[in-house]
Parts: C-alpha cells; sequence; structure tokens
C-alpha cells in the first residue's frame, strides 16, 4: 500500500497582542503545526480614540502566506481565527472604511448605556445568553456614526473580515457571531432585535455559516502572487477561544472544563442546548457557539490584569523586577497570610495596585501584605480560590462534575498553575501553546473531509501532543476556599 500523501494547511492565528501564520501538517495518525511568521498586533492612539492598524495586520497575513508558498507544497486551504467583539466595514466595492476600532476604545461605554435603556439585561440575556460589555459589537455599534452605516455595504468580524479579504466571499462563522452580542443561540440566527436597538440596518450583517464550511478559492491576485493556486478558503472556527477547545486532545468520554488565563479569565464548558436561567445570568454566565452544535457556557472573571498592574506600578516607581524573581519571591512568602476577593470594584480599575491590595486586607483584618512578593503571592492565591468558585457555580448549572481542568494561553506562569491545581482540586492540564491554531487546522481538516469527525481528530491530537496533568496535592486549600467566601460574603 503506497504512503498516505501528507495535506498542508495554514492557520491565520490572529490574537489581540500578537499574530502568527501556522502551517498545519496532516500524516497518516499525526496532526502537527509550526510557526510561518509572527507579528505584533499593537493597536494604534489617534486623537483619544483606540484603533487597530488592520492594514499593517493584512500585509503581515500576505508576507506569511509569500514564504508558504516558497516552500512548494500544494497547501490544501487557509483560514483565518481572531479575539471577538471588534468588526471590520466595508464598501460596496470591497475597500476597508477606515478607522477599525479597537474594543477598548471608550466610545463602547456610550454604545452600552444606549442599549441598556432600551433592553433591559434579563431581555438581553433571553435574547443572546450574553451580558452587556462595552467591547460587544453590539455596544459598539450602538455608538458608530450613522454616516458611516449608510456608506458600509457590509460589516464583519475580525477573522471573517480577513477570510472575506482572501476569498472574496462574505460570510459570518457561528462562534465568532455569538461573540457580538447580536447573536441568538436558541434560534442560531441574528437578532433583529438587537439590530434595531444598536441601529445597525439588517442588510449589513453576513449570511451565517456553520464552522468548517468552505468559502472559495483564494483570489486570483493573491493566489499567484504567493503560489498558491489550488488553495481553497475555509470559515473554521473563527472565535481564538472555540478554535482553541476544538484543538484540545479530550479523551473521549471525559467531562472537562476550560480556564482561558488572561488579563481577563474565562471560565467554562461546551454544553449542548443553552442555560437562559436567572441563576446563569445573575451570576454572569455567556453563552457563545462551539465547533459542531456546542455551546460555549462560560463566566468571565478577574485575571492576570492584578499581577500586570502591580507590575507596571512597581515600574513607575523605579522598583521594577524581574518576572522570574518575582515569582520566586512569591513562592517563598508565607501562604495563605492575606487573601483578597478579585471581584472587588475597586480592583477593577487602574491605580497604585499594590496599596489596593494592602487596603483589602487591612478593612477585612487581616496581616497586610507589605514586600512586593507577599502582595503577588495574595493575588496568585486569591485568584486561584475564585477560579475554584466560578468553577463550582458551572458545576451546578450544567447539572454535572467536572473531571479535569484545561488551562488555556499559557499565561499566569508555573506557580499559579500550581495553585489552580490545588485550589480546584482538580487534575489541571496545560494546554498546548498552539491549541488554537490546531483547532483552526482540525476544522479545516473535517471541512476537506480529510478527518471523518471531531473524535477522530481529538485522537490524533492526543497522539501528536504531549501533556502531563498537574495533580492537586495540598488539602490546605479547603480552608482558604473558605475564607475566600467568607470574605464574599461579607
Amino acid at each position: 500500500m503506497p504512503p498516505q500523501m501528507s495535506k498542508y494547511y495554514v492557520a491565520c492565528d490572529l490574537g489581540a497582542e500578537s499574530g502568527r501564520v501556522m502551517l498545519g501538517t496532516l500524516h497518516e495518525d499525526s496532526l502537527t503545526i509550526s510557526e510561518v511568521r509572527s507579528f505584533p498586533n499593537t493597536p494604534i492612539l489617534e486623537k483619544d480614540a483606540w484603533l487597530w492598524n488592520i492594514p499593517w495586520l493584512y500585509e503581515e497575513i500576505l508576507q506569511g502566506l509569500n514564504a508558504v508558498g516558497t516552500y512548494e507544497e500544494a497547501v490544501d486551504s487557509i483560514s483565518c481565527d481572531s479575539w471577538g467583539g471588534d468588526y471590520l466595514l466595508f464598501e460596496r466595492d470591497g475597500s476597508l472604511i477606515t478607522p477599525t476600532y479597537h474594543y477598548r476604545d471608550r466610545r463602547g461605554e456610550e454604545g452600552m448605556r444606549k442599549v441598556g435603556a432600551a433592553i433591559p439585561p434579563e431581555a438581553l440575556y433571553a435574547e443572546t445568553g450574553g451580558q452587556l460589555s462595552p467591547g460587544s459589537t453590539l455596544s459598539q455599534l450602538a455608538a458608530e456614526k450613522p454616516r458611516r452605516l449608510a456608506r458600509a455595504e457590509r460589516l464583519l468580524p475580525v477573522a471573517d473580515a480577513f477570510n472575506y479579504l482572501l476569498a472574496g466571499v462574505a460570510r459570518g462563522e457561528r462562534s465568532l457571531a455569538g461573540a457580538t452580542r447580536l447573536y441568538n443561540p436558541a434560534t442560531r440566527a441574528w437578532s433583529p432585535r438587537l439590530l434595531q436597538a444598536a441601529g445597525v440596518p439588517a442588510r449589513l450583517l453576513p449570511p451565517l455559516v456553520a464552522a468548517g464550511t468552505e468559502l472559495g478559492p483564494l483570489q486570483p491576485a493573491i493566489a499567484k502572487s504567493t503560489h498558491l493556486e489550488d488553495t481553497v478558503v475555509v470559515a473554521s472556527c473563527s472565535d481564538q477561544t472555540a478554535a482553541a477547545l476544538t484543538g484540545l486532545p479530550v479523551p473521549e468520554g471525559e467531562s472537562w472544563a476550560y480556564l482561558r488565563l488572561g488579563s481577563r479569565t474565562d471560565v467554562g464548558a461546551l454544553i449542548g442546548q443553552p442555560i437562559l436561567t436567572e441563576a446563569a445570568r445573575a451570576q454572569g454566565f455567556t453563552h457563545e457557539p462551539g465547533y459542531g452544535d456546542s455551546i460555549r457556557f462560560f463566566k468571565q472573571t478577574m485575571g492576570l490584569w492584578l499581577l500586570e498592574e502591580c507590575r507596571r506600578f512597581w515600574k513607575a516607581q523605579d522598583r521594577e523586577i524581574d518576572d522570574a524573581l518575582l515569582t520566586h519571591l512569591a513562592g517563598a512568602s508565607p501562604a495563605f497570610e492575606a487573601l483578597i476577593d478579585p471581584a472587588d470594584p475597586r480592583f477593577a480599575a487602574a491605580g497604585d495596585m499594590p496599596l489596593k491590595v494592602q487596603a483589602f486586607c487591612r478593612e477585612t483584618r487581616q496581616p497586610v501584605p507589605r514586600k512586593p512578593g507577599a502582595i503577588i503571592r495574595c493575588v496568585l492565591e486569591s485568584l486561584a480560590l475564585s477560579y475554584r468558585q466560578a468553577l463550582e457555580e458551572l458545576e451546578a448549572l450544567a447539572g454535572r462534575p467536572v473531571a479535569r481542568l484545561y488551562l488555556l494561553g499559557g499565561a499566569g506562569g508555573d506557580l499559579l498553575q500550581h495553585f489552580i491545581a490545588n485550589a480546584v482540586r482538580r487534575p489541571v492540564v496545560a494546554a498546548p501553546p498552539d491549541a488554537a491554531a490546531l483547532g483552526n487546522v482540525v476544522a479545516q481538516a473535517l471541512a476537506l473531509g480529510h478527518l471523518t469527525s471531531l473524535e477522530q481528530a481529538r485522537e490524533l491530537l492526543r497522539h501528536s501532543t504531549k501533556t502531563s496533568p498537574l495533580q492537586p496535592y495540598a488539602t490546605a486549600w479547603d480552608a482558604a476556599f473558605a475564607r475566600l467566601r467568607e470574605l464574599r460574603a461579607a
């Protein structure tokens, strides 16, 4: 029997801070991926407005495709995934309407107030299964200038927009549509009510497709310049987190959840049907589509913002400490000396974060951490314990226990990962660093029929990636968790 021919796929993995062009290879019983090009994704501040440099990102993607073309391999397909919330506007001739706003631009706060005045939170949750935030597409569109919307022919979320630039076919993939807060998970369609509330003509929204839909061949000029003449563009999982969950080496039949570490942290799981209850809304849970018929059911909590602000403050005071040394000092500090409630509103705003940590401890009659190591230990332990609470809320709402937790993002360092494993009292697995790109490739391979099922893909991923679960070992975390709950109750 002749050896199986390798299949090649390009994943353009666009994060809110950096992007990469990755080459995935499917060969017999392995699925591997390698980086072709990486580049920063740095927002621009222009006249007090935060913007994205879309032409820069597009040029970087094309440079990555040019590099792939030099390998002289027959690339089967290309797909993009990205962060959610932001969008691009295009004119009738396909040209981009500038500027493209960043989800942290302050106009989103104005839009959120406008939507909140038109639709009560309970009605919004019933319609979208999500929470209103200033960075969502819904809030941003509510603050859009009417003349820009009147000029536009189409609106596309970020990854879908880059797929459009590559293939010339405008489609919205459902996983990224869910992040707009304009999508109804029950009807699996755009919400006319929310489009009306935001003042957005329905004609701007693209037709929706499922993850793993072939869009068409690469545009002729791009195909010629990159030497990728026989390559098609696929709508994989356009949402980066949905793609990462598709790229996990999850054992069949395992009950699992995920934790995506970042400035804000998501704690969630995949479910089959929406949980549109008042309890789910009140506890801050959101629904967004995943691969196939799955739904990402997750809660966004405080994340590494606390650490980032501590480091930023110390740096501004000429007390910058190397990250490795800071982690060492935290690890050497006494355990559970003091805890904070990361959900306390004071921690959401920028400022002197070490002082805020100390003030919280003083107000709650705990020992006040003075040194950087003790402050960071307090923050890390408190974050890990808050994730346990979110996980227990998730289990109660979903009606099933979680046997294993997967960490996405690779941020936070080993110390926080060990704290999380001990806090949640479950095995914790650090996901492959390229999980989003792997999931992007999996969806492409399924779309083209090179893989027959997600179960087959996950089996390949288990053969192709190495994971070592972190086992919980310190029972003292149970008493610390009880302390955190008392602090929240107070």
